[in-house]
């Protein structure tokens, strides 16, 4: 296990659980934003770091649309197991340069950086599925009020 990988387990499990299920949502959706923008803006100058950015950027936008949570789509990932996901993936963060052949650039910095935040996010998020669930519930019901309320 690699220094960086110990860190992120540490922050996993130390930070106070204050992100909700729609808020994660929304920072995933960011997240992919984020890395498809890097895929544009270092096309030409790194494709490597380009290709890993879009790749990046397809499986945070694919996983997020498949999560049972409030954003997603399909709702077929609990979101426990989205969890699951993104904490192997902050991991996969730290040797993505590598494996990429663009470790000696500006732009591992960038994923580098990519593994602490995550994995920063991953340990203060509530991944309990039925608080995800519950929140949906509120969330559908005011959201019902105000359409009625609009209504009259």
């Amino acid at each position: 296990m690699s220094v960086a990988t110990a860190l992120v387990e540490k922050l996993e499990t130390r930070l106070p659980k204050v992100i909700d299920a729609r808020t994660h949502g929304i920072i995933d959706y960011c997240h992919a934003a984020f890395f498809f923008g890097m895929a544009l803006v270092c096309r030409k100058s790194n494709p490597r770091a380009a290709m890993a950015a879009a790749a990046t950027g397809g499986f945070v936008l694919v996983e997020s649309l498949l999560t049972d949570y409030p954003l997603g789509v399909k709702k077929v990932i609990p979101f426990s197991v989205h969890g699951q996901m993104d904490a192997a993936f902050a991991a996969s963060s730290f040797v993505m340069p590598k494996l990429f052949g663009f470790a000696d650039t500006p732009a591992a910095t960038v994923f580098t950086t990519n593994g602490f935040v995550e994995g920063s996010v991953v340990g203060m998020t509530n991944w309990d599925s039925d608080d995800a669930r519950a929140e949906e519930r509120e969330y559908a019901a005011g959201y019902a009020a105000e359409g009625s309320m609009a209504a009259d």
